[in-house]
């Protein structure tokens, strides 16, 4: 899942970046809300994470903004103003959540996590291919019964093929959605993961390379 952080402080910034990431999500930043309005313009966020004091405006105009243009990415307000017409305001003009500064980085996963699912999945958040059980809240992978031990970035991308089991995902989409912008298209980075997640979660094989367009988990998933 790919994460954009509008946020001025470079160190905050960097520290919310880091916990998403090693939380397993691609992460983006702007310093700027013209920034950010470029990159939502040339990406598909699961989540926006947007503080409202940006030295070029209010973030809580760049969500109204785009929420009048159809946008309906979730939106977490990150911000020191913890006063009850604040959180209103930020409600009316479109966040789906509000954490107020100072925070503790392992709530803010939570939330964030917690609205990409409200976007991508059903309630239970549990995924059923064959014998693969993929427990989407708790970030667990087991088969056969066997817990499978892999990387954040090895989660985000069985996430995703599970999630469109039966669709042909491009390496492009891999890396637009589970990589973020400082990833290199060009390198055999989703290949590796790929190689990776066969090895991990063993035989029978699940994911297809479809030479030429990308890769495919063909079992119908059951979500109960």
């Amino acid at each position: 899942m790919r994460v954009l952080v509008i946020e001025d402080d470079e160190g905050l910034g960097n520290e919310v970046a880091g916990g998403l990431r090693a939380a397993g999500f691609a992460v983006d930043l702007a310093h700027r809300l013209a920034d950010a309005d470029l990159k939502i313009s040339v990406n598909t966020y699961d989540c926006l994470v947007v503080d409202r004091g940006m030295p070029d405006g209010d973030g809580l105009q760049l969500v109204a903004a785009h929420r009048a243009g159809g946008e309906r990415v979730p939106v977490l307000m990150l911000t020191a103003r913890d006063g009850l017409a604040d959180r209103i305001a930020g409600f009316e003009h479109g966040a789906d959540d509000y954490l107020v500064k100072p925070f503790a980085l392992s709530e803010l996963v939570a939330r964030v996590r917690a609205l990409c699912r409200r976007r991508e999945h059903p309630v239970s958040a549990r995924i059923m291919l064959g014998d693969i059980d993929i427990d989407l809240p708790r970030r667990r992978v087991q088969r056969g019964g066997i817990l499978r031990s892999l990387t954040p970035k090895e989660f985000a991308v069985l996430e995703l093929l599970a999630t469109r089991a039966g669709t042909v995902v491009s390496r492009s989409e891999l890396i637009e959605c589970c990589w973020d912008e400082m990833a290199e298209p060009a390198s055999n980075v989703v290949d590796a993961v790929i190689a990776q997640l066969r090895r991990k979660l063993g035989g029978p094989p699940v994911i297809e390379t479809v030479r030429g367009t990308g890769f495919l988990i063909g079992a119908e998933p059951f979500v109960p």
